[in-house]
């Protein structure tokens, strides 16, 4: 059974994995046997605590600095990633979150939150999968959100671009699944990070979101680590276009 869930001789490549959510998806692939080439706008050169971990598992550890929200940037990511190994499986993490009515919801807050979300990730996606289709093989791994489901509110771009990339997540499967690359998509629910501090911060939120949930308490990063390494391993060869929610029974209720 172990070998459904062995990454060994896998390279990762990770979005977002400074912190949060990506930084334990990271973890969790380079633990299960994988090398990780981690990206985010902020990467350190050397040192990061991406790499302390990644390191501590015993795995290679390639640091890329990218903004997403820069498009000629996330092209040289493709080109820059390929030069340090092909890449098995493509975690599409990284994201920014930008809050406002929508009345009051600016061209350029919208324009970068989806060129972050959607957009860059649709070109980092068609470029790595170009090669993974020509292989055989890959699997590519969307975050999604609660908001692929949901309309939240004073997020409309956000919401638009999760919502988009659940559609995504099928569309790619639709052409790809037959050639041997899965394309699956996890959806957080409420989890402890910098992006939900305000949340948490706000008593009577905290209080609603906590007690809406089934499970009775805010996620944490690591909570993602099984789902993504399922999708990542042999283990969900026959897992095509499928947005996983993990939630503590949020969208049950």
């Amino acid at each position: 059974m172990s070998a459904l869930f062995d990454l060994t001789g896998r390279t990762a490549l990770v979005t977002g994995a400074r912190r949060g959510i990506g930084l334990a998806m990271a973890e969790a692939l380079a633990v299960a046997g994988a090398d990780i080439i981690g990206v985010s706008a902020q990467m350190e050169s050397a040192g990061s605590e991406v790499q302390r971990r990644v390191e501590a598992a015993g795995r290679q550890f390639t640091g890329i600095r990218t903004d997403l929200g820069d498009r000629a940037a996330v092209y040289r990511l493709a080109e820059e990633a390929a030069a340090v190994a092909p890449v098995d499986i493509l975690v599409n993490n990284g994201g920014t979150i930008a809050r406002a009515p929508a009345a009051e919801h600016p061209d350029e807050m919208w324009d970068r939150v989806v060129q972050v979300n959607l957009s860059s990730q649709f070109v980092l996606s068609r470029e790595i999968g170009r090669r993974m289709v020509d292989s055989g093989r890959g699997k590519i791994i969307f975050t999604a959100s609660l908001l692929s489901f949901q309309g939240g509110i004073n997020v409309a771009s956000y919401t638009a671009a999760k919502s988009g990339l659940a559609g995504l997540t099928k569309a790619l499967s639709n052409e790809w699944a037959g050639r041997g690359v899965n394309v699956n998509a996890i959806a957080p629910g409420y989890i402890a990070t910098d992006n939900t501090q305000a949340l948490r911060d706000d008593p009577a939120r905290n209080d609603a979101i906590v007690g809406r949930i089934p499970a009775g308490r805010w996620g944490r990063a690591d909570d993602l680590a099984g789902a993504t390494v399922f999708l990542a391993a042999a283990a969900s060869d026959y897992v095509h276009g499928t947005v996983l929610p993990v939630d503590g029974g949020w969208l049950g209720r």
